[in-house]
């Protein structure tokens, strides 16, 4: 809480001294960017610390969507969802792909696998699911339709740093997942994010993507950006490794309260947790049905604003119901009800590790003192 205002998200701060002797050791290395020191380690520990075998790191969570689809050699159409962050479908876009909107399933808030078979035609080339607040797609489903046709999965995994499923990590599913270390994120470099691939062949060539397609001092192999992490944000990244356990069991404390004491709130719901999934507590979202609750969304949270609570209507509006994309036929809001009524009804509820009791208790009382 800062200035009496309970926010949305707050970043995990390492200890001061720890980091600056960090910016020190860089300071004398002065090896500042272009896979330096720092950069090497913290690919190595995300690695290891998330269970997977091979990961790039980018200097947002934006550009490792982008690089993904042209490392994959993405064409044509690209099935994905319009409940979630524009940046998801910015990366398709960006591309010279064209978006296709399925709707989501209500029960998790991700693509409905049984939506994504009618979508496909002959240009689909790829579908980008989004495990919307870290709670894991369909996995299985999405997977036996993609090998069915022949197409490409990317997850966007933002939400998802150390989401697990029957104890493994679903940074492995498909053929690639991106993560955003933004520093509203569970973990976070301040700003950054990375691609997890398969094989050692891939992940070089996401490398020389992320570095202007240089495959050497003078050769470049393919049209890529800048999108490298440098050295401080891989220093800053290092010393949020060491917290980021005690920060998910925190938030996971404040779930709990928030769930208990909204479980049988009349008009509010929220997502049931999946006994096999071990959950990061990357956001709360409630969903609230003007009819039953006796309020709107809107006007709960211009009440949680009035009183210095802010909430976020995460995802709201869709992504389809931007200008940019609504001309688009699968914008229509009849083919997309289920994210339509979500984007109207959410609400995330402030979360973060250092939110306090008290804290919890006034977010908690905008909603149930009427």
């Amino acid at each position: 809480m800062a200035n009496n205002v309970i926010t949305v998200t707050s970043p995990l701060l390492p200890p001061l001294d720890e980091f600056e002797n960090l910016l020190k050791d860089i300071w004398d290395r002065k090896w500042l960017t272009n896979n330096g020191h720092y950069h090497q380690e913290l690919e190595k520990a995300l690695a290891e610390y998330l269970g997977v075998e091979y990961i790039s790191l980018f200097t947002n969570g934006t550009l490792p969507l982008i690089t993904a689809l042209q490392a994959m050699r993405i064409t044509g159409e690209v099935i994905t969802t319009p409940y979630s962050f524009v940046a998801t479908t910015h990366s398709i876009w960006w591309n010279g792909l064209s978006p296709v909107f399925v709707d989501v399933d209500p029960e998790t808030g991700n693509l409905d696998p049984q939506r994504i078979e009618e979508a496909i035609t002959p240009k689909t080339t790829a579908i980008m699911p989004v495990h919307v607040y870290g709670n894991p797609c369909d996995i299985e489903a999405i997977q036996e339709i993609a090998d069915r046709y022949g197409l490409a999965v990317i997850y966007d995994a933002a939400h998802a740093f150390n989401v697990k499923m029957n104890g493994r990590t679903i940074l492995d599913a498909g053929d690639m997942n991106t993560l955003s270390f933004h520093a509203t994120k569970t973990y976070n470099t301040v700003e950054g994010g990375a691609l997890i691939c398969h094989d050692a062949r891939t992940k070089k060539r996401i490398d020389y993507l992320k570095n202007f397609g240089f495959a050497g001092e003078t050769t470049v192999v393919a049209p890529g950006i800048n999108s490298k992490m440098d050295e401080i944000r891989s220093a800053y990244g290092l010393c949020n490794l060491r917290l980021i356990d005690n920060a998910i069991a925190a938030r996971k404390k404040i779930a709990q309260k928030y769930r208990t004491a909204l479980a049988n709130i009349p008009g509010i719901t929220m997502f049931k947790e999946r006994d096999n999934v071990t959950y990061n507590y990357s956001y709360f979202p409630i969903f609230v049905n003007e009819a039953e609750f006796g309020m709107s969304r809107d006007a709960l949270y211009e009440k949680m604003r009035s009183q210095d609570v802010l909430g976020r209507r995460y995802f709201y509006p869709l992504i389809s119901d931007f200008a940019i994309y609504r001309g688009l036929p699968s914008a229509s809001k009849s083919n997309l009800p289920i994210a339509s009524r979500m984007a109207q009804e959410v609400i995330c509820l402030p979360l973060y590790a250092e939110l306090t009791d008290a804290d919890v208790d006034k977010v908690l009382g905008t909603i149930l003192i009427r």
